[in-house]
């Protein structure tokens, strides 16, 4: 008899162990990032809708920062440029000021990731923003992958922009920064925001770089037009395989014509 309820004793115990040891795999594959997510850019609307007025905030800040923690985009009615920094949303306005932005706000367009650094490159001269464009691309591992792009430094020159928020009827992207706000800074020290992204997400995203900047003591910043980067300064990339996207299933989104090549407008718009 003694024997048999070691026996069973012995049973019950193993049983035990068996389940603790599924219930702490299962716990700590819950925990474990995904390695999936953290390769995606994830995307709210597309940039051509943009371009055509759509405006409207589709998706709540809250919402976007469960995909990233670094990126760029705009809010409702195209209410300034958004830079997304260690996971928090900030908002240059037309204003020329910058502010933290609640989880409630919304956004009809952005892209997001979360950054970890794959790859380096530094400038070997002085660079405004088209060279800095052309000669940094000739440095990527290649041209047709996704990268968000991180530097930080002491930048001679940045002129950035930020457009005030539209009314309805809604203006088209190139209408409306027809009266954006433009500033240009002397030897500000900051961090550059950012993706590039290939040719053949021409419609979707904006082809090449796409940057945003914002100072270290959060008083200045949007949407780089123009800037120098200093030689020797570092660009950070993150290599980003996969990419996710959120449309729009109502509104403005769902009635616009996005056939036509809208290039031309987006490279006036964008520069």
């Amino acid at each position: 008899m003694e024997m048999d309820q070691k026996f069973f004793l012995g049973i019950i115990l193993a049983v035990v162990i068996v389940f603790a040891a599924s219930a702490i795999f299962i716990n700590l594959q819950k925990n474990a990032p995904d390695t999936a997510e953290e390769d995606t850019l994830y995307q709210v609307s597309t940039i051509d809708a943009l371009m055509l007025g759509v405006f409207d905030g589709v998706q709540p800040v809250a919402e976007l920062k469960k995909y990233g923690d670094f990126g760029i985009g705009t809010f409702d009615a195209l209410d300034g440029e958004m830079i997304v920094l260690d996971g928090i949303v900030y908002q240059a306005k037309a204003d020329g000021h910058i502010y933290t932005v609640d989880d409630n706000e919304m956004t009809p367009f952005a892209t997001v990731t979360h950054f970890t650094r794959d790859h380096t490159a530094t400038t070997g001269a002085p660079m405004n923003f088209s060279i800095f464009s052309s000669e940094m691309e000739k440095q990527l591992p290649t041209g047709n992958m996704i990268y968000a792009v991180r530097m930080h430094g002491t930048f001679p020159i940045m002129k950035v922009r930020a457009i005030s928020a539209q009314k309805k009827p809604y203006p088209t992207l190139s209408e409306a920064a027809k009266n954006q706000s433009i500033y240009t800074y002397s030897d500000t020290t900051g961090t550059i925001v950012g993706f590039y992204t290939p040719v053949f997400f021409k419609s979707v995203n904006v082809p090449g770089y796409h940057l945003h900047y914002l100072s270290d003591d959060h008083a200045t910043g949007g949407h780089i037009l123009d800037l120098t980067v200093p030689v020797g300064t570092t660009i950070e990339y993150d290599i980003t395989p996969r990419f996710s996207m959120a449309l729009p299933t109502s509104g403005d989104f769902t009635g616009i014509d996005l056939s036509k090549d809208l290039s031309g407008d987006l490279a006036k718009v964008e520069k």
